[in-house]
């Protein structure tokens, strides 16, 4: 606006210069002003469309952001990119397929005798099964091309398909197992082909959704090791006896005392050690079998097709590919947690070549007998737990089960391993994973908006199927294989309330003034919080 001049009257009566000298000048200044004001408007505006810009590559800045400080700690390197002494590269590699092997076997051990398989072929199939998750988790963890999350990501035998898989093939033998692979050769390249679409939904995965699922996926496995625990076969006539929990408690107290009393490697490996000194305390108490080593082939190569070619059955490769959809849910909340764990947020094109090397090692496992691989969240916790980040630590346990699956006296020593000690260790390293959840929805503000409700909602259905196994009896097999999934269902309940209440209506909401972003939404998110200390 023009100024008025702020002279005297006196001091304007001896000036030389007519007040109209200063009107014109007032006149300058204030067109001066004007075209200030329109320079601030003009730059008000490329801030504003700056600032829209920075928010939509917020996440990729974050991530170059900790990326580079991370690498900058690491004397150049990432975490994830370093290479170990070979000792240690070893004994932690060893220590993943430890944690894994018994989720590995378990579903060949359950499908084989359900579709009529002698002991014989049902060992043939743990064998392969073995094989088969070292190549998917090589494929994750070296990768090629634009297959692979390159984290240290460990692949296995989906828990996903068991209840399909019997459905489909129970009491057909050969013609069963054929039918099954059929139809996950199928799911699986269909899969493959929708990963860099499938991929895009990771944007609908904030803290407020991802926190929700990996205390779910925690959560959904602590039964696992309390089955374990007991004994992990509820027909058997030691089944929840006091040795066998016994034993699991004393490995929980080994480990968790190693932990606190160890430093440096033998800190890392102290699941390892437990394992280790739990399996010679089992052996005077009697819980320890040698049966498999004797019994084991010094070498068995899993011949391709040993069953005989795969078959095509429409209702089977439907049912597959349900549980293709769910085993790439999980795949993605699994990725979501290990990019936060390990210091490299899992961005859209991590999380496309973890779902296409998922998925193409699904499609080449019943070439070589085995089932449908997916992420296993036991070894996430392993690694949040040892802060061993390397890929390559995970590459070497990829390579030993591999040679596990070649030569199954090897496998038979791992098989050594008891499985209430198992379990012992089990709830230390599920229970992580559950941690890491915690802390993830710490920075999800929960006291803004209906985030709170969202996860209360999402937690409560995801518990439905451990606290109520039998609640969804009644609905058709099919829609089993989600809703029997804690983290699926769990998963799909966040995602929908967290796009109704975070995502619905919001442009509206913001035209009609400003709005304080959520934490989610803020560039200074703590998306590398380290998880476990």
């Amino acid at each position: 606006m023009a100024a008025t001049p702020r002279f005297r009257k006196d001091a304007v009566e001896e000036q030389d210069t007519p007040v109209t000298d200063d009107r014109t000048t007032d006149d300058q200044n204030t067109a001066e002003d004007q075209n200030t004001t329109d320079d601030r408007t003009t730059d008000d505006q490329n801030t504003t469309d700056d600032r829209t810009t920075d928010d939509q590559n917020t996440t990729e800045d974050r991530t170059t952001t900790d990326d580079r400080r991370t690498v900058a700690e690491h004397g150049g390197k990432h975490p994830v990119d370093e290479t170990l002494p070979p000792l240690r590269m070893f004994t932690s590699g060893l220590q993943h397929v430890a944690a894994m092997y018994a989720g590995v076997v378990a579903p060949p051990m359950i499908v084989g005798p359900a579709v009529g398989l002698n002991a014989k072929e049902t060992a043939f199939l743990m064998g392969a099964s073995l094989f088969t998750a070292g190549i998917a988790t090589l494929l994750q963890t070296l990768g090629f091309w634009r297959v692979g999350a390159r984290l240290p990501f460990v692949n296995g035998v989906s828990f996903a398909g068991v209840t399909p898989m019997i459905a489909i093939g129970k009491d057909r033998g050969h013609d069963g197992i054929a039918v099954i692979f059929g139809a996950i050769i199928v799911a699986s390249l269909l899969g493959f082909v929708l990963a860099p679409y499938f991929c895009k939904l990771v944007r609908f995965f904030p803290p407020v959704v991802t926190g929700t699922v990996i205390t779910l996926i925690g959560v959904s496995l602590l039964p696992v090791a309390f089955n374990w625990s007991q004994g992990g076969n509820a027909s058997a006539g030691d089944y929840g006896s006091t040795t066998n929990i016994t034993m699991a408690a004393v490995t929980l107290v080994i480990v968790l005392a190693l932990r606190k009393l160890l430093r440096g490697f033998l800190q890392q490996i102290a699941i390892l050690l437990g394992l280790v000194i739990g399996t010679l305390i089992a052996i005077p108490v009697g819980i320890t079998d040698f049966g498999a080593i004797g019994d084991a082939d010094l070498v068995g190569f899993p011949t391709p097709f040993h069953f005989g070619a795969p078959q095509f059955e429409i209702a089977a490769i439907v049912s597959m590919c349900i549980v293709m959809l769910v085993c790439m849910t999980e795949s993605t909340a699994d990725m979501l947690a290990l990019g936060k764990i390990v210091d490299r947020p899992a961005d859209e094109r991590t999380i496309e070549g973890g779902l296409r090397a998922d998925t193409l090692g699904s499609a080449l496992s019943p070439l070589f007998n085995g089932f449908m691989c997916s992420a296993f969240a036991q070894n996430i916790g392993l690694v949040a737990m040892t802060k061993v980040r390397s890929r390559f630590v995970v590459a070497v346990g990829g390579g030993i089960l591999v040679v596990l699956g070649l030569v199954p006296v090897a496998a038979s020593v791992i098989a050594l391993v008891p499985l209430p000690v198992l379990g012992g260790a089990g709830i230390v390293l599920f229970g992580s994973v559950a941690s890491s959840g915690i802390q993830t929805l710490a920075t999800a503000a929960l006291e803004k908006g209906e985030n709170a409700l969202i996860v209360a909602a999402a937690v409560g259905v995801g518990l439905i199927p451990i606290a109520a196994p039998d609640f969804y009896h009644a609905f058709p097999k099919d829609l089993l294989v989600v809703l029997d999934s804690g983290i699926s269902t769990g998963c799909v309940v966040a995602i929908l309330l967290n796009l109704a209440f975070n995502h619905l209506g919001r442009p509206a909401e913001k035209d009609a003034g400003p709005e304080e972003p959520t934490v989610s939404e803020r560039p200074q998110d703590p998306m590398t919080l380290p998880l476990v200390h």
